[in-house]
């Protein structure tokens, strides 16, 4: 994946932690794990081998996962922005057309996201309507829960 992969400073060092983690605890870990499992004789039919080599796929997966977004990272520091219009990492005040609503979003990086807290991925559907939109703006997307219609209250960099 050479697409850039923007993120806040904190997802940045999110990420750098699990990355450290991953590295220090959970790869000796796995490592370890395998070679008792060997110990126990036959590995061809050794459910502790098989279940410690999958768990070690996995960890291997998320290492290198974690390394390609880290080598393509776009880190803002949002603490610098200043945009006449919605971008990357603004924190936007919204009502629901339908049901009146109030609800605050941040526009984070993909691995950041998290609804229930307020962050959404740059990539989905409200975050890419909102982009380039200001105060007053009427924005529409498709969700889960169907077409929805949202007003821009405020938005905001903190």
């Amino acid at each position: 994946m050479s697409d850039r992969q923007p993120m806040t400073v904190a997802g940045k060092a999110k990420l750098e932690g699990e990355l450290k983690f991953l590295l220090t605890s959970e790869r000796p870990a796995v490592i370890k794990a395998i070679e008792e499992a060997r110990g126990h004789g036959d590995i061809s039919e050794n459910a502790d081998y098989d279940a410690a080599k999958d768990r070690q796929a996995m960890i291997e997966g998320r290492i290198a996962d974690i390394q390609g977004k880290l080598a393509n990272a776009e880190v803002v520091d949002i603490a610098q922005l200043q945009s006449s219009k919605i971008i990357f990492g603004a924190t936007v005040d919204l009502q629901d057309l339908e049901t009146d609503e109030k609800v605050q979003y941040q526009i984070v990086g993909e691995d950041e996201s998290d609804v229930k807290h307020g962050k959404v991925s740059v990539f989905s559907p409200i975050a890419r309507s909102l982009i380039g939109k200001t105060k007053g703006d009427i924005i529409e997307f498709k969700s889960p829960k169907g077409e929805r219609e949202f007003e821009v209250l405020n938005f905001f960099f903190k």
